[in-house]
């Protein structure tokens, strides 16, 4: 079974982002363009719209066209667009539209004043509807559909997608579209990331629902202006100070015409953009800007290896001897629940490293039984594991005095005859010195704290055995 969400990303270590101008944030504001393509019986629809309005708890009218909903949708191509365009090109800032096809064939004003402002025009999709249970060729129609009237709305294919109440299928299918510089329906991260696929690396720019004036929809959102300004503020406070200690990411600010384009809540907007500005490195960007940049910057590599895409018989080929003589523990970790997150050393190691935890104390003995004596018969007849033999030579083993290899036998048996399983050590934590030493203090350990320190020696051996596979 492979898991195929991605619950890693970047990790603990962060790519080493660098903004134009050394910028410690960069700030991408979206406006959503959905007005004339909702849900409606005059858009071919069975019911009208229930999302995103002023009307908190709508429900869908069906085979009935809902005037109060159609007026509020209105709003925001009549007054609200205006109002934020008027704000955004006073103040100079750079704005990807969502537009969804529909809604910019029926607003051609719109987006002459988008255009005009050399704002992008992302797709937002054909219809502001939910896809969640469309076939993929429906989808897939739609999608094309979608930028076949973007192109005659705009004179551009669309360089960006975002279809937003968008289905499992939607990322795979414009990627397979080919021609989609970056996708948005993802709220996974704060920064920029490659989406790997069978057929092409796909640019993935997450957009956020946090940071967005949907929630002044929502029963327990938003409920004035100052709010959504201390949120916005807040966040790119957070953000603007990991940039200065070193890890820059970028800030998504979410707007819809019919709510932030209200007049009692424009003013929490300008208030932001006056906020920002105030800040000497703030990068504030197109989404396609943002995308231009990452590709330049960061582009798409492939690893060597990942280990949850391998066959099962290449995975056991490379992995099967991490635990000494002892495959199953490997066969047990394919057979699990590997996904993204295990295709890191650290990540197979926790993997295989469970595997072996969960087994029987019987099964975890024999492991421990697989191990050779340091430095002893089967190392004299050159019979070691290459990786045990690679090991032991790299600790000085494989060179000893007579008294050191006098002085290891003595422990060997010593060891062998009280626990019943070879002394067992991550010789590469070690020198020589070191090994002799520790040998000697665990020899008078306990059976069953010996079980255990020997179980975690063996986590260890695996983990640096992994760590050279992969690194």
């Amino acid at each position: 079974m492979r898991y195929p969400r991605n619950m890693l990303g970047y990790g603990a270590k962060k790519p080493e982002v660098k903004w134009p101008n050394e910028a410690n944030i960069a700030v991408q504001f979206v406006l959503n363009y959905e007005e004339g393509a909702e849900n409606c019986l005059l858009h071919g629809d069975k019911a009208s719209e229930a999302f995103l309005s002023e009307i908190i708890g709508a429900k869908p009218w069906k085979k009935q066209r809902h005037w109060n909903m159609e007026s509020i949708y209105e709003y925001g191509a009549r007054a609200g667009f205006w109002r934020l365009h008027d704000l955004f090109v006073a103040h100079d800032i750079p704005v990807t539209v969502f537009g969804v096809a529909d809604a910019l064939m029926r607003s051609p004003a719109q987006v002459e004043a988008m255009q005009k402002a050399n704002w992008e025009i992302a797709s937002h999709g054909l219809k502001w509807i939910d896809y969640k249970n469309y076939s993929v060729d429906a989808e897939r129609n739609d999608m094309h559909e979608a930028i076949k009237k973007h192109i005659g709305a705009t004179g551009d294919r669309p360089k960006g997608y975002y279809l937003g109440r968008c289905s499992i299928n939607t990322l795979d299918l414009a990627t397979e579209e080919d021609g989609f510089t970056y996708l948005s329906d993802a709220y996974n991260d704060d920064l920029p990331y490659w989406r790997e696929h069978w057929r092409d690396p796909q640019l993935i720019i997450p957009y956020t629902l946090d940071c967005n004036d949907m929630r002044f929809a929502t029963s327990n959102g938003f409920s004035n202006g100052e709010e959504f300004f201390t949120y916005l503020k807040d966040s790119f406070d957070a953000l603007y100070v990991e940039g200065e200690n070193g890890s820059p990411k970028m800030m998504s600010i979410g707007l819809h015409n019919r709510l932030a384009g209200r007049p009692g809540r424009v003013l929490a907007i300008k208030k932001f953009i006056e906020y920002i500005k105030n800040h000497d490195k703030v990068w504030i960007a197109r989404r396609i800007d943002i995308a231009n940049h990452w590709i330049k910057n960061h582009p798409f590599v492939k690893p060597k290896i990942k280990p949850s895409k391998l066959a099962k018989d290449d995975f056991l080929a490379l992995f099967g001897g991490v635990y000494e003589k002892s495959e199953w523990v490997a066969a047990r970790a394919f057979e699990s629940e590997l996904g993204a997150a295990n295709d890191t050393a650290q990540g197979l190691n926790f993997a295989l490293r469970a595997q072996f935890r969960l087994a029987s104390e019987e099964e975890r003995h024999k492991v421990l039984t697989a191990h050779p004596d340091l430095a002893g018969k089967l190392a004299q007849a050159k019979q070691l594991t290459k990786e045990s033999e690679k090991e032991q030579a790299g600790a000085g083993l494989d060179v000893l005095s007579d008294e050191e290899r006098e002085q290891l036998n003595d422990l060997n048996n010593s060891y062998q005859t009280k626990f019943g399983f070879p002394f067992i050590i991550a010789v590469k934590d070690y020198d020589k010195k070191g090994i002799l030493a520790e040998f000697k203090r665990r020899v008078e350990n306990d059976k069953k704290s010996e079980f255990v320190t020997a179980c975690k020696q063996v986590e260890r051996i695996a983990q640096l055995r992994i760590e050279e596979i992969l690194d």
